[in-house]
């Protein structure tokens, strides 16, 4: 095979596209992939030049979950555990985000990679895409936060379908359920993922920051926890040059131009 990296990153204006890039695998995931992606989503924490993240798939399709083929560095991880670990500090990364993240999906998404999907902040598809929870059918049980985002995302009932059953979905019933945020067609989806992206990059990092935190927690806390935590993040914001440029903007009818970095809660 090619020394091609297998994670690609390309940053247009504030907008870093993250792209799996082992097409003839339909990017099934390896070690070097996760760790690829653990220091891409460092940089993107902590680099302060980035404002929306895309992540997708080179070649047809977004991920095929992973590849249990790897063979490789197997003597890096002396336990499952070891490994387990090192992968949840990428999902983890993916999640917290101090910046939006949009999922553009083509071909398939399978296990690992459509709990990366769902990791995101927003899902595009396009309408030939197939999505599986394919576990059970190897054996497994779910991982990459699975477990997680299913339920609060469409419920448990709906979760344990997807899950024990291991059927594969079309786009259409993925946008039914929740798990897919826009459908658009092959010869759109670029332009039109790009264009979200541009325009979350474009607005309040800091507010955007909190907004993604609060709703993030919110379905673990009581309202008087959310209440307390919009508080604490309204206080962020009101001492946040930004709040300074949206209101003059306003006034002088003009588009805000923000330059603070984002913050998280």
């Amino acid at each position: 095979m090619t020394d091609e990296p297998v994670l690609l990153s390309h940053q247009t204006g504030r907008v870093r596209t993250l792209t799996f890039n082992r097409p003839h695998r339909k990017n099934a995931i390896t070690r070097a992939m996760w760790s690829a992606l653990r220091d891409e989503l460092r940089d993107v924490t902590y680099g302060g030049e980035v404002g929306a993240v895309v992540l997708t798939g080179a070649g047809g399709s977004f991920c095929s979950g992973a590849d249990i083929a790897d063979a490789s560095g197997m003597d890096e991880f002396p336990d499952p555990a070891t490994e387990i670990r090192a992968i949840n500090e990428a999902v983890l990364q993916l999640h917290d985000l101090p910046v939006p993240s949009i999922a553009k999906v083509r071909g398939v998404a399978v296990g690992a990679g459509w709990n990366l999907a769902l990791g995101c902040d927003f899902v595009a598809a396009t309408p030939d895409t197939r999505f599986c929870q394919i576990f059970t059918r190897r054996a497994l049980s779910l991982d990459c936060g699975g477990s997680w985002l299913l339920p609060k995302l469409i419920g448990l009932q709906q979760a344990k379908r997807l899950a024990m059953f291991a059927d594969t979905i079309d786009a259409a019933e993925a946008r039914s359920l929740g798990l897919v945020t826009w459908v658009q067609p092959e010869d759109s989806i670029d332009d039109f993922v790009a264009d979200a992206a541009a325009r979350l990059a474009a607005g309040p990092p800091t507010a955007l920051a909190q907004t993604k935190s609060l709703l993030n927690d919110g379905a673990d806390r009581t309202m008087r926890e959310a209440l307390l935590g919009e508080g604490h993040a309204q206080r962020i914001n009101l001492t946040c040059p930004d709040v300074l440029e949206a209101f003059a903007a306003f006034s002088e009818k003009r588009d805000p131009v923000y330059t603070t970095p984002g913050a998280s809660a």
